[in-house]
């Protein structure tokens, strides 16, 4: 084979991934099909299930497949679930105010050993 040593690739390699086309189409087919049933649960939950959910659900339907491959067939077709929003903080501080006297400061000059 000219162009394998053209391209710099071993002859047995070249036919190993030729013979390896079946089993990559078998995969792909079997990740459309995972896909499917994604959306189908996807548009059940009204978009909330992100992939631990996703991947429960399919459990309890009676599939077994693998969480990260979930998260893989998700990512790939834009399929996200719903994330919670930030807790953010709503009192907004003055930065030209000063801050307020430390109650405890008194107390830290003092000796414990004094009476005073």
């Amino acid at each position: 084979m000219p162009c394998c040593a053209a391209l710099g690739v071993v002859r047995s390699s070249f036919y190993a991934w030729l013979d390896a086309e079946e089993a990559r189409q078998a995969r792909m087919r079997a990740d459309d099909a995972l896909a499917h049933e994604i959306t189908v649960i996807h548009l059940a939950s009204k978009g909330a299930y992100r992939v631990p959910q996703m991947h429960a659900e399919l459990r309890r339907m009676g599939g077994r497949v693998n969480r990260k491959r979930v998260a893989l067939v998700m990512r790939h077709h834009g399929i996200a679930g719903v994330t919670r929003r930030r807790c953010r903080s709503l009192t907004r501080s003055d930065k030209q105010m000063r801050p307020a006297p430390d109650p405890t400061a008194l107390s830290r000059t003092r000796s414990a050993w004094s009476l005073t």
